[in-house]
């Protein structure tokens, strides 16, 4: 039995609430040391595109119907659209079946485990959900929804910030309903190439299970786009399901329109549940999103607003905390072991410079050797503008020396 195959989850009252819960609880009795500033919460605060005000305007009066569950025509041929533009596709994605709206990624990475235990069927033992360690906690709450057994697999500095596929052996991969996978992942920045995307799908396709790609921060890089699991998919797109999501790639994290886009005998069932369990994504915040997935300009610029900040951390972090420059996404995961740990260092941040991060423990699971992939760093969102940002990082240093 491999290391994956023998984890088992904890209890939910000590490990599955929100790390901002258990952020909130660890800092209550304690009192920011200087003017604070939050790097807990990766919702970017850069300012949103010029085009929404008016395009929301124009569209007032569709707030006044309910709109198709699947999305407009128009929402899901523009986003289909984007796609062609942004992936080396074997083929277009038919905007008819391929491609659905979503509200934002959180409810569609949530849902679609409970669809994938039917949609895959019965396993050879209990059905099982694979889920990065740490991870973004949609994928967990999913798998306890859709009563599999979430198997936590650790993305260390040993494997490159990703899960080991090696570490996976057929009995695990036999009994497996559906995987997650964010690259860029969350919180440590790490990009999958397009081998690492290719050996993932020959193992869904061998195995029978659904690769749930959450793609949310690809937009957000350092040096090159990251490729995208669809590229690799093949022309049917079978056993996919990509979701991506506006948030970060247009700082719109209040619209809540994302998509999921693959498979299309599982996007057919998916709908059936999303018709009866979700809520619709109102008609303007569509149309916001046809602009926003129409113009490139706003998204070039965020990627030069955060290339900024992390020149910043490049200057003032240096080679400190085993930090290096991610590949993607916002975030500085530092190890702060020799500062006495995570939570030790998030105390000491909050209280003696008002810098509210969050531990790393709380961000992952418990594996079952009793180590946590996520103890000993800490989670630095560099959403602030520069000069916040500048402040925060030389508080930090000074804190943590």
């Amino acid at each position: 039995m491999n290391k994956a195959e023998s984890i088992h989850p904890v209890p939910a009252r000590t490990d599955a609430r929100s790390p901002f819960v258990r952020l909130a609880e660890l800092l209550a009795d304690v009192k920011p040391g200087k003017t604070a500033i939050n790097l807990s919460v990766g919702e970017p605060q850069h300012p949103i595109p010029p085009f929404v005000g008016p395009v929301l305007t124009a569209h007032l009066n569709d707030f006044g119907r309910y709109p198709a569950n699947k999305g407009t025509e128009r929402f899901r041929r523009a986003a289909a659209e984007w796609v062609r533009r942004r992936y080396a596709l074997p083929r277009v994605l038919d905007p008819e079946a391929e491609l659905l709206v979503l509200n934002g990624t959180r409810e569609g990475l949530f849902l679609a485990a409970m669809t994938a235990k039917a949609f895959v069927g019965p396993r050879g033992g209990r059905p099982a959900i694979l889920i990065p360690n740490p991870f973004y906690a949609a994928y967990g709450a999913g798998a306890a929804a859709a009563d599999c057994q979430p198997v936590y697999l650790p993305a260390t500095r040993a494997s490159g910030f990703l899960p080991d596929l090696d570490s996976l052996d057929d009995a695990l991969l036999a009994r497996t309903v559906a995987m997650y996978l964010a690259s860029p992942s969350n919180p440590q920045g790490a990009v999958a190439d397009r081998e690492y995307l290719v050996r993932l799908m020959e193992l869904a396709r061998r195995f029978g299970f659904l690769v749930f790609s959450d793609e949310c921060y690809s937009e957000i890089y350092t040096e090159q786009p990251p490729p995208g699991m669809l590229e690799v998919a093949g022309p049917d797109f079978a056993n996919l399901v990509v979701f991506q999501s506006l948030s970060k790639r247009s700082n719109l994290p209040g619209l809540r329109v994302g998509f999921a886009a693959g498979d299309r005998r599982f996007l057919g069932r998916f709908i059936e549940l999303r018709n009866i369990a979700a809520p619709q994504v109102p008609v303007p915040a569509q149309e916001v999103a046809i602009a926003a997935y129409g113009d490139e300009a706003h998204v070039e610029e965020n990627r030069r607003l955060y290339a900024q900040k992390f020149d910043l951390a490049d200057q003032i972090v240096g080679d400190r905390y085993g930090y290096r420059r991610p590949a993607g996404g916002f975030y500085l995961w530092l190890d702060v072991t020799a500062q006495g740990g995570d939570e030790a260092a998030a105390v000491a941040l909050w209280r003696e410079a008002g810098l509210r991060v969050i531990p790393g423990r709380y961000l992952a699971r418990q594996q079952s050797d009793g180590s946590n992939p996520g103890a000993g760093y800490v989670r630095i969102a560099m959403v602030q503008d520069r000069e916040t940002t500048a402040e925060a990082l030389h508080r930090l240093v000074a804190v943590l020396g």
